[in-house]
């Protein structure tokens, strides 16, 4: 918690509570990522703001798109923007599926750009891919 230099502040609750987890991410073209999202993915549009923002359910949960923009008064320092180095990750989503061979195919059928085929490795099986601005994904089937 911040509070003012000098004065200490006590919390008036005593544990996080949320109704929601939204995960944004930052996108050149909220558009052609709506398409993509929702052709590949088949995640649902839930609300569309000024052409700058879309709102998704992803599986249950909600997926922000926005358009790039630079600090404001609730995040000065901040500027938000697409990955500018897509070999440099710093998140990724990670989605369990039964069959991931299959889940490959079906994917890349839809236009998912996959990096290499699904790999076996021990205890599973995985396979990663990109959106249009290069956030990375992984699709994970375990194995007995």
């Amino acid at each position: 918690m911040h509070a003012a230099p000098g004065r200490v502040r006590m919390p008036t609750m005593q544990e996080f509570r949320a109704s929601a987890l939204t995960h944004m991410l930052v996108v050149t073209d909220a558009n052609r990522s709506r398409e993509w999202y929702v052709d590949v993915l088949d995640a649902a549009v839930v609300g569309e703001y000024g052409g700058t923002s879309i709102v998704l359910d992803l599986l249950g949960n909600w997926l922000l798109l926005v358009t790039g923009g630079g600090p404001d008064e609730g995040k000065p320092t901040v500027e938000l923007g697409p990955p500018d180095d897509i070999d440099r990750v710093s998140t990724q989503m990670i989605f369990r599926v039964d069959d991931c061979e299959a889940t490959y195919e079906l994917l890349s059928a839809r236009g998912a750009d996959f990096l290499a085929p699904p790999h076996v490795r021990p205890g599973e099986t995985r396979a990663f891919f990109r959106d249009p601005d290069g956030h990375l994904f992984e699709i994970s089937a375990l194995t007995g």
